[in-house]
Protein backbone atom coordinates (compact mmCIF):
# COMPACT_ATOMS: atom_id res chain seq x y z
CA UNK A 1 0.00 0.00 0.00
CA UNK A 2 1.27 3.35 -1.13
CA UNK A 3 1.80 5.52 2.16
CA UNK A 4 3.20 9.14 2.89
CA UNK A 5 5.09 8.21 5.98
CA UNK A 6 8.58 7.50 7.03
CA UNK A 7 9.37 4.93 9.12
CA UNK A 8 12.44 4.82 11.33
CA UNK A 9 13.73 1.38 12.51
CA UNK A 10 12.80 -2.40 12.96
CA UNK A 11 12.19 -5.39 14.90
CA UNK A 12 14.23 -7.70 17.37
CA UNK A 13 15.86 -10.82 17.32
CA UNK A 14 18.76 -12.13 19.83
CA UNK A 15 22.07 -13.31 18.36
CA UNK A 16 24.46 -15.14 20.40
CA UNK A 17 27.92 -16.89 20.03
CA UNK A 18 29.42 -20.02 21.75
CA UNK A 19 31.60 -19.60 24.41
CA UNK A 20 35.32 -21.02 23.79
CA UNK A 21 37.37 -22.84 26.67
CA UNK A 22 40.37 -20.50 28.01
CA UNK A 23 43.48 -22.00 26.81
CA UNK A 24 46.06 -19.93 29.66
CA UNK A 25 48.72 -20.24 27.09
CA UNK A 26 46.94 -16.64 25.26
CA UNK A 27 46.10 -13.54 26.32
CA UNK A 28 42.92 -12.09 26.47
CA UNK A 29 41.16 -10.71 23.30
CA UNK A 30 37.32 -9.73 22.31
CA UNK A 31 35.88 -12.11 20.16
CA UNK A 32 32.51 -10.75 19.02
CA UNK A 33 30.23 -7.31 19.88
CA UNK A 34 27.00 -6.86 18.90
CA UNK A 35 24.84 -3.32 18.54
CA UNK A 36 21.61 -2.99 19.76
CA UNK A 37 19.35 -0.04 18.67
CA UNK A 38 15.99 0.51 19.61
CA UNK A 39 14.04 3.29 17.88
CA UNK A 40 10.37 4.32 18.68
CA UNK A 41 8.61 6.83 16.27
CA UNK A 42 5.47 8.68 15.75
CA UNK A 43 4.35 10.80 12.52
CA UNK A 44 1.49 12.00 11.99
CA UNK A 45 0.11 14.03 8.99
CA UNK A 46 -2.81 15.49 7.46
CA UNK A 47 -4.21 16.97 4.70
CA UNK A 48 -7.19 17.75 1.95
CA UNK A 49 -5.25 16.34 -1.22
CA UNK A 50 -6.05 12.60 -0.82
CA UNK A 51 -5.61 10.58 -4.09
CA UNK A 52 -7.88 7.76 -2.68
CA UNK A 53 -10.88 10.26 -3.21
CA UNK A 54 -9.59 12.16 -6.65
CA UNK A 55 -6.79 14.72 -5.19
CA UNK A 56 -9.22 16.44 -2.95
CA UNK A 57 -10.03 15.33 0.72
CA UNK A 58 -8.77 14.11 4.01
CA UNK A 59 -5.06 12.95 4.25
CA UNK A 60 -5.12 12.64 7.89
CA UNK A 61 -2.78 9.66 9.09
CA UNK A 62 -0.70 8.47 11.94
CA UNK A 63 1.96 5.67 12.36
CA UNK A 64 3.16 4.33 15.48
CA UNK A 65 6.71 2.17 14.66
CA UNK A 66 8.52 0.56 17.60
CA UNK A 67 11.39 -1.06 16.09
CA UNK A 68 15.12 -2.75 16.83
CA UNK A 69 17.85 -3.58 14.76
CA UNK A 70 20.92 -5.84 15.99
CA UNK A 71 24.36 -5.72 14.09
CA UNK A 72 26.21 -8.95 15.88
CA UNK A 73 30.34 -8.85 14.80
CA UNK A 74 32.22 -11.47 15.12
CA UNK A 75 36.06 -12.94 14.05
CA UNK A 76 37.11 -9.10 13.02
CA UNK A 77 35.56 -9.18 9.54
CA UNK A 78 32.61 -10.48 9.69
CA UNK A 79 29.30 -8.74 10.68
CA UNK A 80 25.32 -10.06 10.93
CA UNK A 81 22.44 -8.04 11.16
CA UNK A 82 18.72 -8.41 11.35
CA UNK A 83 16.08 -6.02 11.47
CA UNK A 84 12.42 -5.96 11.47
CA UNK A 85 9.26 -4.69 12.99
CA UNK A 86 5.65 -3.54 13.32
CA UNK A 87 4.34 -0.26 11.90
CA UNK A 88 0.79 0.27 13.03
CA UNK A 89 -1.00 2.86 11.07
CA UNK A 90 -4.32 4.45 10.85
CA UNK A 91 -5.63 6.22 8.04
CA UNK A 92 -8.43 8.23 7.93
CA UNK A 93 -8.09 8.51 3.50
CA UNK A 94 -7.88 5.18 3.41
CA UNK A 95 -10.52 4.36 5.08
CA UNK A 96 -12.26 6.23 2.14
CA UNK A 97 -11.78 3.46 -0.24
CA UNK A 98 -15.45 2.00 1.11
CA UNK A 99 -16.58 5.65 2.59
CA UNK A 100 -17.22 3.28 5.39
CA UNK A 101 -15.85 5.97 8.36
CA UNK A 102 -13.83 3.95 10.89
CA UNK A 103 -14.17 0.72 8.93
CA UNK A 104 -11.17 -2.43 9.49
CA UNK A 105 -9.40 -0.58 6.61
CA UNK A 106 -8.92 2.22 9.17
CA UNK A 107 -6.15 0.63 10.60
CA UNK A 108 -3.41 -0.99 9.32
CA UNK A 109 -0.21 -2.77 10.14
CA UNK A 110 2.71 -2.93 8.63
CA UNK A 111 5.38 -6.01 9.03
CA UNK A 112 8.61 -6.03 7.77
CA UNK A 113 11.94 -7.87 8.86
CA UNK A 114 15.61 -8.13 6.93
CA UNK A 115 18.94 -9.59 7.25
CA UNK A 116 21.95 -9.11 5.74
CA UNK A 117 25.51 -10.32 6.13
CA UNK A 118 29.04 -8.49 5.58
CA UNK A 119 32.52 -9.32 5.32
CA UNK A 120 35.65 -7.47 5.06
CA UNK A 121 37.76 -9.77 3.00
CA UNK A 122 41.26 -10.67 4.55
CA UNK A 123 43.84 -9.15 1.92
CA UNK A 124 42.64 -6.17 0.45
CA UNK A 125 40.60 -2.84 2.17
CA UNK A 126 37.15 -4.81 0.53
CA UNK A 127 33.89 -5.35 1.67
CA UNK A 128 31.00 -7.75 0.21
CA UNK A 129 27.87 -7.63 1.43
CA UNK A 130 24.56 -9.37 1.17
CA UNK A 131 20.69 -9.29 2.31
CA UNK A 132 17.01 -10.18 1.95
CA UNK A 133 13.86 -9.30 4.04
CA UNK A 134 10.29 -9.22 3.48
CA UNK A 135 7.66 -6.30 3.84
CA UNK A 136 4.25 -7.42 4.50
CA UNK A 137 0.44 -5.37 4.48
CA UNK A 138 -2.76 -6.03 4.17
CA UNK A 139 -2.56 -5.75 0.72
CA UNK A 140 0.79 -6.05 -0.50
CA UNK A 141 4.20 -8.37 0.20
CA UNK A 142 7.55 -7.03 -1.04
CA UNK A 143 10.63 -9.31 -1.52
CA UNK A 144 14.27 -7.06 -0.97
CA UNK A 145 16.88 -8.71 -1.71
CA UNK A 146 20.20 -6.48 -1.73
CA UNK A 147 24.34 -7.30 -3.17
CA UNK A 148 26.75 -4.95 -2.26
CA UNK A 149 30.71 -3.97 -2.18
CA UNK A 150 32.43 -1.36 -0.56
CA UNK A 151 36.34 -0.13 -0.75
CA UNK A 152 38.38 2.21 1.01
CA UNK A 153 41.99 3.19 0.22
CA UNK A 154 44.88 1.90 2.52
CA UNK A 155 45.24 5.92 2.98
CA UNK A 156 41.69 5.83 4.28
CA UNK A 157 41.75 9.54 2.16
CA UNK A 158 38.84 7.85 -0.45
CA UNK A 159 36.27 4.91 -1.08
CA UNK A 160 34.10 3.64 -3.07
CA UNK A 161 30.58 1.55 -2.77
CA UNK A 162 28.54 -0.24 -4.60
CA UNK A 163 25.40 -1.78 -4.20
CA UNK A 164 22.00 -3.29 -6.21
CA UNK A 165 18.81 -4.20 -4.61
CA UNK A 166 15.72 -5.89 -6.43
CA UNK A 167 12.54 -5.90 -4.68
CA UNK A 168 9.66 -7.62 -5.91
CA UNK A 169 6.17 -6.81 -4.80
CA UNK A 170 2.48 -8.25 -5.18
CA UNK A 171 0.03 -5.68 -4.82
CA UNK A 172 -3.03 -8.10 -4.04
CA UNK A 173 -5.20 -8.05 -0.65
CA UNK A 174 -6.04 -11.11 1.27
CA UNK A 175 -2.95 -12.71 3.18
CA UNK A 176 -3.72 -10.92 6.46
CA UNK A 177 -7.91 -11.47 5.90
CA UNK A 178 -9.06 -14.14 8.74
CA UNK A 179 -11.45 -15.90 5.66
CA UNK A 180 -9.07 -15.97 2.89
CA UNK A 181 -5.29 -16.36 4.60
CA UNK A 182 -3.85 -15.66 0.96
CA UNK A 183 -3.39 -13.32 -1.87
CA UNK A 184 -7.18 -12.91 -3.78
CA UNK A 185 -7.85 -9.28 -5.49
CA UNK A 186 -6.63 -6.04 -6.04
CA UNK A 187 -8.56 -3.35 -3.78
CA UNK A 188 -10.79 -0.97 -6.33
CA UNK A 189 -12.73 2.14 -4.73
CA UNK A 190 -15.83 0.66 -3.70
CA UNK A 191 -18.11 2.06 -6.66
CA UNK A 192 -15.74 0.72 -8.73
CA UNK A 193 -15.58 -3.09 -8.11
CA UNK A 194 -17.77 -3.75 -11.23
CA UNK A 195 -14.90 -4.66 -13.62
CA UNK A 196 -11.12 -6.02 -13.49
CA UNK A 197 -9.17 -2.77 -14.31
CA UNK A 198 -5.98 -4.39 -13.96
CA UNK A 199 -4.73 -7.51 -15.69
CA UNK A 200 -1.26 -6.98 -13.61
CA UNK A 201 -0.89 -7.40 -9.98
CA UNK A 202 2.72 -7.34 -9.65
CA UNK A 203 5.22 -4.81 -9.21
CA UNK A 204 9.44 -5.06 -9.70
CA UNK A 205 11.95 -2.70 -9.34
CA UNK A 206 15.99 -2.71 -9.77
CA UNK A 207 17.84 0.09 -7.99
CA UNK A 208 21.67 0.41 -8.50
CA UNK A 209 23.44 2.51 -6.68
CA UNK A 210 26.67 3.99 -6.29
CA UNK A 211 28.92 6.36 -4.15
CA UNK A 212 32.81 7.82 -3.75
CA UNK A 213 33.96 10.11 -0.87
CA UNK A 214 37.12 11.86 -0.49
CA UNK A 215 38.72 13.45 2.27
CA UNK A 216 39.95 16.49 0.72
CA UNK A 217 41.85 17.99 3.62
CA UNK A 218 41.83 17.81 7.76
CA UNK A 219 38.56 19.52 7.74
CA UNK A 220 36.35 18.65 4.52
CA UNK A 221 35.24 15.78 3.00
CA UNK A 222 33.19 15.20 -0.33
CA UNK A 223 31.36 12.86 -1.68
CA UNK A 224 28.87 11.73 -4.55
CA UNK A 225 26.22 9.47 -4.66
CA UNK A 226 24.63 8.83 -8.09
CA UNK A 227 21.55 6.08 -8.47
CA UNK A 228 19.66 4.33 -11.42
CA UNK A 229 15.96 3.11 -10.87
CA UNK A 230 13.75 0.81 -13.31
CA UNK A 231 10.36 -0.09 -11.97
CA UNK A 232 8.26 -2.68 -14.30
CA UNK A 233 4.68 -3.79 -13.59
CA UNK A 234 1.65 -2.53 -11.73
CA UNK A 235 2.74 1.06 -10.98
CA UNK A 236 -0.99 2.87 -10.28
CA UNK A 237 -2.40 2.43 -7.01
CA UNK A 238 -5.66 0.76 -7.65
CA UNK A 239 -7.37 2.26 -4.93
CA UNK A 240 -6.65 5.55 -6.27
CA UNK A 241 -9.57 7.45 -7.94
CA UNK A 242 -9.37 9.70 -10.51
CA UNK A 243 -12.69 12.03 -12.20
CA UNK A 244 -12.41 13.66 -14.49
CA UNK A 245 -13.92 17.10 -16.21
CA UNK A 246 -17.09 15.42 -18.05
CA UNK A 247 -18.38 13.38 -14.66
CA UNK A 248 -17.14 10.30 -15.23
CA UNK A 249 -15.02 8.68 -12.60
CA UNK A 250 -11.48 6.11 -12.88
CA UNK A 251 -9.36 3.48 -11.47
CA UNK A 252 -5.90 5.80 -11.34
CA UNK A 253 -3.71 4.62 -14.03
CA UNK A 254 0.12 5.15 -14.82
CA UNK A 255 2.79 3.63 -17.57
CA UNK A 256 3.47 0.08 -16.67
CA UNK A 257 7.39 1.06 -16.75
CA UNK A 258 9.40 3.87 -15.01
CA UNK A 259 13.31 5.27 -15.00
CA UNK A 260 14.42 7.18 -12.02
CA UNK A 261 17.78 8.96 -11.73
CA UNK A 262 19.06 10.52 -8.76
CA UNK A 263 22.68 12.08 -7.77
CA UNK A 264 23.63 13.24 -4.33
CA UNK A 265 26.20 15.59 -3.53
CA UNK A 266 27.24 16.01 -0.17
CA UNK A 267 30.06 17.96 1.83
CA UNK A 268 30.95 17.81 5.46
CA UNK A 269 33.38 20.89 6.54
CA UNK A 270 34.41 21.14 9.96
CA UNK A 271 34.42 24.03 11.70
CA UNK A 272 36.36 23.34 14.27
CA UNK A 273 36.67 20.84 17.52
CA UNK A 274 32.89 21.52 18.42
CA UNK A 275 31.02 22.02 15.43
CA UNK A 276 30.73 20.12 12.06
CA UNK A 277 28.61 21.52 8.73
CA UNK A 278 27.11 19.38 6.39
CA UNK A 279 25.63 20.28 2.92
CA UNK A 280 23.49 18.38 0.58
CA UNK A 281 22.01 18.86 -2.88
CA UNK A 282 20.00 16.38 -4.94
CA UNK A 283 19.08 16.21 -8.35
CA UNK A 284 15.98 14.07 -9.62
CA UNK A 285 14.51 13.15 -12.89
CA UNK A 286 12.30 10.48 -13.89
CA UNK A 287 10.47 9.71 -17.33
CA UNK A 288 6.99 10.73 -15.73
CA UNK A 289 8.16 14.15 -16.68
CA UNK A 290 9.11 15.39 -12.66
CA UNK A 291 12.75 17.39 -12.32
CA UNK A 292 13.25 17.89 -8.86
CA UNK A 293 16.12 19.67 -6.72
CA UNK A 294 16.82 19.21 -2.74
CA UNK A 295 18.98 21.12 -0.64
CA UNK A 296 19.93 20.36 3.13
CA UNK A 297 21.98 22.01 5.73
CA UNK A 298 22.63 20.56 9.27
CA UNK A 299 24.65 21.91 11.61
CA UNK A 300 26.05 19.82 14.91
CA UNK A 301 27.55 21.36 17.67
CA UNK A 302 29.29 19.27 20.33
CA UNK A 303 28.37 20.84 23.72
CA UNK A 304 31.04 18.29 25.89
CA UNK A 305 32.04 15.08 24.56
CA UNK A 306 28.79 13.09 25.30
CA UNK A 307 26.49 15.94 24.44
CA UNK A 308 25.78 17.16 20.45
CA UNK A 309 22.94 19.14 19.04
CA UNK A 310 21.72 19.64 15.83
CA UNK A 311 19.46 21.49 13.65
CA UNK A 312 18.25 20.61 10.38
CA UNK A 313 16.52 22.84 7.50
CA UNK A 314 15.72 21.10 4.45
CA UNK A 315 14.04 22.60 1.04
CA UNK A 316 12.96 20.35 -1.90
CA UNK A 317 10.88 21.58 -5.22
CA UNK A 318 9.51 19.20 -8.14
CA UNK A 319 8.12 20.07 -11.38
CA UNK A 320 4.77 18.10 -11.76
CA UNK A 321 4.39 14.70 -13.75
CA UNK A 322 3.20 14.67 -17.34
CA UNK A 323 0.06 12.53 -16.07
CA UNK A 324 -0.59 14.64 -12.65
CA UNK A 325 -3.68 17.08 -12.34
CA UNK A 326 -5.99 17.92 -9.94
CA UNK A 327 -9.44 16.95 -8.88
CA UNK A 328 -11.59 16.90 -12.49
CA UNK A 329 -9.39 18.45 -14.30
CA UNK A 330 -8.30 15.38 -16.56
CA UNK A 331 -9.67 14.81 -20.34
CA UNK A 332 -12.08 11.43 -20.67
CA UNK A 333 -9.42 10.81 -23.55
CA UNK A 334 -6.42 10.76 -22.06
CA UNK A 335 -4.46 7.45 -21.72
CA UNK A 336 -3.04 7.56 -18.21
CA UNK A 337 -3.95 9.91 -15.85
CA UNK A 338 -3.51 10.52 -11.96
CA UNK A 339 -4.43 13.18 -8.82
CA UNK A 340 -1.63 12.19 -6.42
CA UNK A 341 -0.50 14.96 -5.37
CA UNK A 342 2.83 13.01 -4.28
CA UNK A 343 3.55 13.47 -8.88
CA UNK A 344 2.29 17.35 -8.24
CA UNK A 345 4.41 20.55 -8.83
CA UNK A 346 4.96 21.72 -5.33
CA UNK A 347 7.66 22.42 -2.82
CA UNK A 348 7.92 21.84 0.55
CA UNK A 349 10.28 22.62 3.85
CA UNK A 350 11.79 20.42 6.84
CA UNK A 351 12.84 21.51 9.92
CA UNK A 352 14.54 19.28 12.55
CA UNK A 353 16.63 19.03 15.87
CA UNK A 354 18.36 16.17 17.16
CA UNK A 355 19.73 16.38 21.08
CA UNK A 356 22.41 13.30 21.67
CA UNK A 357 23.80 11.73 24.58
CA UNK A 358 26.80 9.76 24.09
CA UNK A 359 27.98 8.79 28.04
CA UNK A 360 29.23 5.49 27.32
CA UNK A 361 28.53 4.12 30.53
CA UNK A 362 29.00 0.41 31.22
CA UNK A 363 25.98 -1.36 33.10
CA UNK A 364 27.95 -4.63 33.16
CA UNK A 365 30.92 -6.40 33.01
CA UNK A 366 30.49 -6.91 29.08
CA UNK A 367 27.64 -3.94 28.35
CA UNK A 368 27.98 -0.31 27.74
CA UNK A 369 25.48 2.47 27.12
CA UNK A 370 26.38 3.82 23.96
CA UNK A 371 23.73 6.99 23.37
CA UNK A 372 20.43 8.57 23.23
CA UNK A 373 18.66 10.19 20.47
CA UNK A 374 15.99 12.38 20.65
CA UNK A 375 14.64 13.72 17.16
CA UNK A 376 11.61 15.82 16.17
CA UNK A 377 11.21 17.25 12.57
CA UNK A 378 8.02 19.41 11.32
CA UNK A 379 7.25 18.90 7.50
CA UNK A 380 5.08 21.53 5.73
CA UNK A 381 4.38 21.09 1.85
CA UNK A 382 2.81 24.08 -0.59
CA UNK A 383 -0.18 22.10 -0.96
CA UNK A 384 -1.21 22.54 2.88
CA UNK A 385 -0.10 19.67 4.17
CA UNK A 386 1.95 19.20 7.58
CA UNK A 387 3.33 16.48 9.30
CA UNK A 388 5.24 16.35 12.68
CA UNK A 389 7.98 13.39 13.21
CA UNK A 390 9.16 12.17 16.81
CA UNK A 391 11.86 9.69 17.43
CA UNK A 392 13.64 8.30 20.07
CA UNK A 393 16.47 5.67 19.89
CA UNK A 394 19.17 4.48 22.31
CA UNK A 395 22.02 1.98 21.57
CA UNK A 396 23.95 -0.50 23.48
CA UNK A 397 26.73 -2.62 22.91
CA UNK A 398 27.64 -6.48 24.01
CA UNK A 399 31.25 -7.93 23.87
CA UNK A 400 31.38 -11.34 23.39
CA UNK A 401 33.62 -13.68 25.94
CA UNK A 402 37.08 -13.35 25.84
CA UNK A 403 39.34 -15.15 24.52
CA UNK A 404 42.82 -15.93 24.60
CA UNK A 405 45.55 -14.76 22.18
CA UNK A 406 49.39 -15.99 22.59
Amino acid sequence: MKKKYIVFGAMAMALGLKAQKPDTAYQKKTLSKTDIEAVFSYYGQDGNNSAVTGGTGTEKLTVYAPNLKIAHHFKGRNTLAFSGGVDVITSASTDNIDFVVSSASRVDARSHADFDYRRELKNAPVGIAGGAGFSLESDYLSLPFRLGLDYTAPSQMNSFQLAFQANFDDLRWGRLNEDYKRPVTLVYPVELRGQEWFDIYRRNSYTLKMGFSQVVNKRLILAIFPEVHYQKGLLSTPFHRVYFNDGSLKVENLPRQRWKLPVGLQANYFLGSRMVLKGNYSFYKDDFGITAHAFQVENTIKISPAVALSALLRYYTQKASRYFKPFEQHEAGENFYTSDYDLAGLGSWKLGVNARLAPFWYVGNRCSFNEVNIRYAWYHRSNGLEAHILTFSFGLSIEGKKGKKR
